[in-house]
Formats: structure tokens, sequence, C-alpha cells
């Protein structure tokens, strides 16, 4: 018998049925009556805008539309579900949503990144939510920890990998030795990479992702454009067997850090590759799946690990939205709004302090090394670890250096260059200390 409560009808308009919305507009439907008593009101489609209705014979024609503009306005659409992607029309969609007081659940990361700011006062001044568990590591439980478990706690670092695609391909190259170019190809063969993969490979997906987590762990509004960004193109199948050699594996990092300057503590944003020690927990994260490591005063290291892309388990996160949002619907409340209050500068790049590997192709005669180590002196950098490898014409110097701000070490490595016994720079690539 259906209890009073779940007469109750909350109406869910989707923006989107591709790879995850299809998946989203399945699982409303399937799982309708333990949904319901879930959340003491049953979920109701009221529609569905896609551009080409006649790829989506799955979902009955009453409910699909290619006016997505009269969807979000419509009055029976309690909670909007944004699954295009992009800046527009997915941010005027959303933000006439958010005016009209609806609830607002998306999994668009690139115009959180951008543009949040704009979405949460929209929010804030209709009394409306904002919800995107699924825009960070796909079907992990993630930014509601971080924004609700996590709130009385003081984070230190988020770190993680949270692109599936930049993973899975240099897990290939680690494992079978290829290529990336090879690498790059196997995945978008598998369907890991799309047919133009440039988002991820050049770390502009890793890059939004990082900006939302750095936004909500540091109480901070931090913009894509905040990030630096560098992709893995340019990882050689040498780099990961010198990092194999040292006991590391590369993975490509979204790295947030809460860190101390003179002008008070700020924030450090980055995604690039970097060697990561082999007893590191995300260095076993391997194939397409994401996991980020968190570390925080109180609760100390956490670990999040799981399918981090693909339809089912997005639409899981996405769900989990919709389900929270329909229950304070019911009960009458609000979720949390955007917490910024920490305010706390962005710190250039060229000051954040990392380690260094080097590869150099040098003349094989005496004197190379002390004219290496002359150079780093002369910048306030000490070697950690140096080795030479062959001998002749093809003599290699690798080193490995300690901690100094990234902006001398890159202007070092440039001077290397030119020393006369260096014939070239033929790697560098950033090291990570042990966890």
């Amino acid at each position: 018998m259906t209890s009073p409560s779940t007469n109750r009808t909350i109406g869910v308009a989707l923006l989107g049925a591709g790879t995850v919305g299809s998946q989203v507009a399945r699982l409303l439907v399937e799982h309708a009556d333990e949904l319901a008593a879930r959340i003491g009101a049953r979920i109701e489609l009221v529609g569905v805008a896609v551009r080409r209705p006649h790829r989506h014979e799955d979902i009955p024609a009453g409910l699909v539309t290619t006016d997505s503009a009269s969807l979000v306005a419509d009055p029976r659409a309690d909670i909007v579900v944004e699954v295009i992607g992009g800046i527009e029309p997915a941010r005027t969609l959303l933000l006439t949503a958010l005016r009209r007081g609806a609830r607002v659940v998306t999994a668009n990361k690139a115009l959180l990144a951008e543009d949040g700011p704009a979405l949460f006062a929209a929010a804030d001044a209709a009394g409306a939510d904002l919800s995107f568990e699924a825009a960070v590591a796909g079907a992990i439980p993630l930014i509601r920890p971080i924004r609700e478990s996590l709130a009385g706690d003081r984070i230190s670092r988020i770190m993680g990998i949270v692109n599936g695609t930049t993973n899975y391909i240099l897990s290939a190259m680690s494992s079978t030795g290829a290529t990336y170019e090879h690498a790059l190809a196997e995945a978008t063969r598998l369907g890991y990479a799309e047919a133009d993969p440039t988002a991820d490979v050049d770390g502009f997906d890793a890059a939004a992702k990082a900006a939302i987590l750095a936004s909500i762990g540091f109480h901070t509004r931090v913009h894509a454009g905040d990030v630096h960004r560098e992709g893995i193109a340019d990882v050689s199948a040498a780099d990961v067997a010198a990092a194999a050699e040292i006991g590391y594996v590369i993975k490509a990092l979204a790295i947030c850090e809460r860190v101390s300057t003179d002008g008070g503590d700020a924030v450090s944003v980055r995604t690039h590759p970097m060697m990561l020690p082999r007893t590191h927990p995300l260095a076993t994260v391997d194939g397409a799946y994401n996991a980020v490591y968190v570390e925080a005063e109180a609760a100390g290291r956490l670990m999040f690990y799981g399918p981090g892309a693909g339809g089912a388990p997005t639409a899981s996160a996405v769900l989990g939205d919709v389900v929270t949002a329909a229950r304070d619907i019911v009960a009458g409340g609000r979720g949390p709004a955007e917490s910024a209050h920490a305010d706390l500068a962005v710190r250039p790049m060229g000051e954040v302090p990392t380690r260094y590997h080097v590869c150099l192709d040098v003349e094989d005669r005496p004197g190379v090394l002390a004219a290496v180590s002359g150079a780093l002196a002369a910048n306030g950098i000490s070697i950690s670890t140096v080795r030479q490898e062959g001998g002749g014409a093809d003599a290699t110097l690798v080193l490995v250096t300690h901690m100094a701000p990234d902006a001398v070490l890159a202007a070092t490595v440039a001077r290397l260059s030119e020393l006369p016994a260096v014939r070239k720079v033929t790697s560098v690539m950033r090291v990570a200390e042990e966890a």
C-alpha cells in the first residue's frame, strides 16, 4: 500500500539524453517505486530536452522536446538536471531554472569552473540549490564528503587522478612500453578517448575539476584560468622507463594545496604529469579509474577510488543529487550554499616548491658533472641523486633535485641546455615526495 506521503509528485526536467542522460532517464523510470520510498514522494519526468528526437526512441515521445528553454521554465519541473555539457546554452538554461527557484543538478565541470559563482548567486537569491556530485570523478562520492562530511575540518591537500583517459594512456605506456601515440590510439579504439581528445590529454578537463575541488576544499573561488595546466602529450616511453628505474610511475595529477606564504595562506592549484613513488596510494590506480587523495588536519589521509566516467556510473552520482534535492523539497530544507569565505589568493606556479627529474644528453668527458652541478648550485639548487648511463655518443646524465621553486628549476634547466658539455635536455619531469 502506498503511504500518503508518496502521493506527492516531484517533477524532474532532464537536459540531455546522451551517454549519461539516457541512463539517468532509465534509472528514474526503473527505480521509481524504490526512489519514492526513499524520498517520501514520487519522482516524475516532465520532459527530456534533446537536439535530435529521432535518436531517442527509448524515451516516451510525449516527454521528448527540442525546446529546452520552455522546459526549464516549466513550473512542474521542481528539479532541473543538466548533462549536456559546455558553457552555452547550459549557463543560460541553468540560470533560468535557478532564478525561478528550481533545484539544479549538473555534471558540467567546465561551466562550474568558469562561472560557478554566478550560478551560486542565482541559487542563493531564489532560495534554490545547486548540486554537482557528478562533475568530478564520476560515480565516486567526493563532492559531498568534502562539502559536508569535512565541513568542520581543515583540508591541507587534495591530490588525485581525475581523468580516466589520461590515466588509461599512462597505465598502458607503463605496462606495455607503448609510445604515447600508440597508447592514445588504443584508448580511442576502446572508447576511453574521444575522437578529439584535446580536453583530456591537454589537461583542460582535469583543470576544470581541480578548480572545483580547490574551491570547495579551501572555501575560495578558483576558476579554471587560475589552474596551472600541462598535458601528457610530451610524456615519452623513455620517461616512463626512467621513472620505473627509480621505483616511480608517471601519473597525470590534479593537485590542490593550502600553502603558507609571506603574505599569509594561499592556494596552489595545478594539473600536470608527475613521477609518483610506487608506495604512494595513487600509484596503483590503473586503467580508466579515478582516485582522489585528501589530507585534512583532523581526519588525516582519506582515499576515494572508483570509476571516474561512463554513463551508468556518472548517472549514479546524478541520481544521488536528485534524491537529496527531492528529500530537501519534501522536508522544506536546503542543501549547502557556496562557501567562499576564506577568499585565499592563488599562488603562481613559479613559486610552488617541487623537485625535478632531469635527463641530459651529455658529452662523455671529465668535468661534465662538475659543470652541471655548478650550474645548479649557482641557482641554489642541490642534487638528491645523480647517475650516468651509457657512454660515448650515448652518454646520459640523470639527476633528481631537492625541493626548489618551480620557476627557479625551470630557469636552471634552460641554463643547463646552454652548457657546452650538454647536447640536449631530453626530459624534465616533476617528482613527488613519499606520501
